[in-house]
């Protein structure tokens, strides 16, 4: 994901600006893996390979969304690992 989007980026459920970003891997001006938070609902979208996931929580897939958590619990932090919606660790 290019870091610039974050400038357009908004929560798909309610609509909150700005998200927060939080870089694991990155590649200037990308990043590679990482995720969005949105501070209104708690809820985390994953940046998987380049590309912010960003779905309703019924389209989201549980499996990705824990293995991404599992992957990543030592860089993100705790208010995406512990407490995030729709799932944490």
């Amino acid at each position: 994901m290019n870091k610039k989007m974050i400038d357009i980026l908004v929560c798909p459920l309610d609509k909150h600006f700005p998200l927060e970003m939080f870089e694991v891997k990155s590649s200037e001006p990308a990043v590679i893996e990482g995720s969005l938070y949105c501070t209104e609902c708690n809820r985390f979208y994953p940046i998987i390979e380049e590309i912010p996931i960003m779905l309703p929580d019924e389209l989201r897939d549980k499996k990705q969304d824990v293995e991404f958590l599992e992957r990543n619990k030592d860089a993100l932090p705790q208010k995406i690992i512990k407490h995030a919606r729709p799932w944490h660790l």
